[in-house]
């Protein structure tokens, strides 16, 4: 038995923890290297601009989920700002990023997994994680909800071991680099290289946009989908800064060296909890590095199945895939049909020589360009007259849609043309 409404079973927290899933706490780990080489090391800085310039975005999606609060996310607020046709549109784009997240985030566990067992095929660790993340969002959201609560803590509890271990190894030893120089550089401050930097770090924090497709399930008023929004990015650009802050001043090379030595970058994280904390801090991030992607794609999976089932419920896709499961209250058949997707493409990725950096550019264009949409549905939807019609609907939009483009010119051209083929 089938129905087609959402039963409201989210709290703030939930929606939250949901939120941090899907961005990961531990997210600067993999690119610290990159920017600290691009930015000369304000590393710190480049994550609290960051986090500034995303707050653009927080700030469309809050409006406009109080507004329109629907499932669908950004293709619901297109549609009731701009129209069918960029609603679909808006849909159809950030669907690169809903749908391939799952795929790159389960393909990292195959990778993380299989150099931890070499006799566990990547495609095959892959498959596991889809099938287990599938599993859980078929339970139900506050069983994904509460599963997702117990790994959040775990990521969360190993980042304060890694704050006070590095506090005390810098009140005894003293730290590699001057104290601001995660504010300021390491050897003067380059706002051309900050600005570069920015371009990346923003990455990070793809993925918080995903408590918007959770409107339909929240507990509170449709304003509760807006602070949940607000808060996850400000809690992230407070766990980024601190951990950024505190790696570049325990740094064992320069930006200069790391600029010189590119392969250095990858592991730059790695190398310095090795060097300043011990190899013991250094394994157990990378377990959890292993485990956490999983739980990114299940909110991913779950995000993607609510984008679906609310196209469908507005007849923009087979009406299938708009029912909901009588006794789990999910959209079961946008699950599935997501899950069947992430399986397919991950285990070709995981195949393929060049699999991770195709989805990589699919999600970074697909979320974007989804941006984009985003901040031209607030105008379009506020400009009508007897609505909001403050400066500040107009105003903050336009420097986020900036923000977004800029960003979008910086993708690479397999980004673009995999975003064009789409």
């Amino acid at each position: 038995m089938t129905t087609s409404e959402l039963r409201r079973r989210l709290s703030t927290r939930d929606l939250v923890v949901a939120g941090l899933l899907f961005i990961g706490p531990l997210a600067p780990v993999g690119v610290f290297g990159v920017l600290d080489a691009r930015s000369g090391g304000a590393v710190a800085l480049v994550y609290v601009v960051a986090t500034v310039a995303m707050g653009f975005t927080a700030w469309s999606y809050a409006r406009m989920s109080a507004a329109v609060p629907r499932a669908g996310s950004v293709f619901a607020y297109a549609s009731a700002g701009l129209g069918r046709a960029p609603g679909f549109l808006a849909g159809w784009m950030v669907m690169l990023d809903y749908l391939f997240i799952p795929s790159v985030a389960a393909l990292f566990v195959g990778i993380a997994t299989h150099s931890l067992l070499p006799q566990v095929p990547v495609w095959l660790a892959t498959g596991v994680a889809i099938v287990v993340v599938t599993a859980l969002n078929l339970s139900g959201v506050k069983v994904a909800a509460l599963v997702g609560s117990v790994v959040l803590v775990v990521e969360v509890v190993l980042l304060a071991v890694f704050v006070v271990a590095a506090l005390v190894v810098l009140v005894g030893e003293g730290p590699s680099r001057p104290w601001l120089s995660p504010l300021t550089g390491a050897a003067g401050f380059a706002p051309l290289a900050v600005v570069g930097a920015v371009s990346v770090a923003v990455l990070s924090f793809l993925g918080f946009d995903a408590i918007a497709s959770f409107a339909e399930e929240n507990t509170g008023s449709p304003r509760q989908v807006g602070r949940a929004l607000l808060l996850c990015l400000a809690l992230s650009g407070v766990l980024f800064v601190a951990q950024t802050y505190l790696a570049s001043l325990l740094s064992p090379l320069t930006p200069q060296q790391l600029a010189q030595d590119p392969g250095a970058q990858e592991s730059a994280f790695y190398d310095m909890l090795r060097a300043a904390l011990g190899g013991w801090l250094m394994v157990a991030v990378t377990a959890v590095k292993a485990v956490a992607p999983a739980f990114s794609a299940m909110v991913a999976q779950a995000a993607v199945s609510r984008l679906l089932f609310g196209m469908a419920r507005d007849g923009q896709l087979p009406a299938s895939l708009g029912r909901v499961d009588r006794r789990t209250h999910v959209p079961r058949n946008a699950t599935v049909l997501a899950a069947v997707v992430t399986l397919l493409v991950s285990v070709w990725a995981a195949s393929a020589e060049d699999g991770l950096e195709v989805l990589s550019s699919m999600v970074t264009v697909g979320a974007l360009s989804a941006f984009v949409l985003l901040h031209a549905s607030v105008v379009g939807y506020f400009a009508v007259p007897g609505r909001d019609r403050r400066a500040s609907t107009v105003v903050v939009p336009v420097l986020g849609g900036l923000v977004s483009v800029v960003v979008l010119a910086t993708a690479s051209g397999l980004a673009l043309a995999v975003a064009a083929g789409w």
